[in-house]
């Protein structure tokens, strides 16, 4: 099967390459996938994007007239991609359901630890031989309240490390996972008590039309003041303007994001010989209570590994003639 692998960084080829090992005729682009990009597909049978292409109406009916009869993503997030027409046109999609909830999870505490005790200040100024305290006093992580918003797989490792850590656990959920609260003692609650009582919130949610701009002036009235907010999930799962009145008027005490609701024409790349014209953005990284990192929680080798592995064994099962139990236009 021939494979155009759209977005390709170069941190990601070599396990792609490993895990295909020679079965696919794979071309790399650093392109991302859009409607003036879908021409690039033509003479493939399949393509692999990754949550920042563009696959919607009008670029999937591109690729089904180019011959493309499958897309695989590099990602468990699927809404950039018109579901409904991929079926529809009977091009075959699947994701990767899961690559690495540690990864994930493991990047919040980071976020969450960094800001908490002032690491990158502290650095700052040991880099400039200051070794001045005034400023930098954090808290103990132990008996503070965390709320857990969204306890799927990602969800659960962050309430396990915040359990670990002697944190009170409150989630909130569709579906109540069990476990976390026969094991880890996580109350489930509503929205607004979980904002009410939480020091510490992390967002875990996958982006739908019921979580899009979830964090917003309302549910944020409703938090402690100084609450520290972590997004790892998806970038517009806040609404940043709202978030940035928050901690102007210290509602909120700190915010640490890998994601960014903007994000699709700004991450990726290198732009520091251009400010990006995204006025939200530079306020943000104005803040000094803010921490953004640019979307790469997932960046591990083993989560690398499992994506590169899913990808591929999504394409052999389409070569061969079979469905794969990723397929989301089943």
């Amino acid at each position: 099967m021939k494979v155009l692998i759209y977005s390709a960084k170069d941190f990601e080829i070599p396990y792609l390459k490993q895990a295909n090992n020679k079965k696919h005729t794979l071309s790399f682009t650093e392109e991302a996938l859009s409607s003036e990009t879908a021409m690039k597909a033509v003479g493939y049978d399949a393509i692999s994007i990754f949550s920042a292409d563009e696959a919607c109406f009008i670029t999937i009916e591109k690729l089904k007239d180019f011959g493309i009869k499958y897309i695989t993503l590099r990602s468990v997030g699927y809404d950039n991609v018109n579901l409904r027409t991929a079926k529809r046109l009977h091009i075959k999609v699947a994701n990767v359901p899961a690559y690495s909830p540690y990864a994930i999870a493991e990047h919040a505490v980071a976020l969450l630890q960094t800001l908490n005790r002032k690491l990158i200040e502290s650095n700052f100024r040991v880099n400039h031989y200051n070794f001045n305290l005034n400023g930098l006093v954090g808290f103990d992580l132990n008996q503070k309240t965390v709320g857990i918003i969204g306890t799927g797989k990602i969800g659960a490792v962050m309430s396990r490390i915040m359990h670990g850590f002697g944190c009170i656990l409150l989630g909130y959920d569709i579906e109540e996972n069990e476990t976390l609260k026969e094991r880890y003692n996580m109350r489930y609650t509503t929205l607004k008590e979980l904002c009410n009582q939480a020091d510490i919130i992390s967002l875990h949610l996958p982006l739908n039309t019921e979580t899009h701009q979830l964090i917003n002036d309302d549910l944020i009235s409703e938090m402690k003041d100084g609450v520290i907010l972590i997004n790892t999930a998806r970038g517009a799962i806040i609404n940043t303007e709202d978030v940035i009145e928050g901690l102007k008027n210290k509602k909120i005490g700190a915010l640490g994001i890998d994601v960014y609701e903007n994000e699709k024409n700004i991450f990726f790349k290198n732009r520091s010989q251009e400010l990006p014209n995204d006025d939200l953005l530079l306020k943000l990284n104005a803040m000094p209570n803010v921490l953004i990192t640019g979307h790469h929680a997932f960046l591990t080798e083993e989560a690398l590994t499992n994506i590169a592995e899913t990808t591929i064994y999504n394409l052999n099962c389409w070569a061969s003639g079979k469905d794969t139990e990723n397929e989301l236009t089943n």
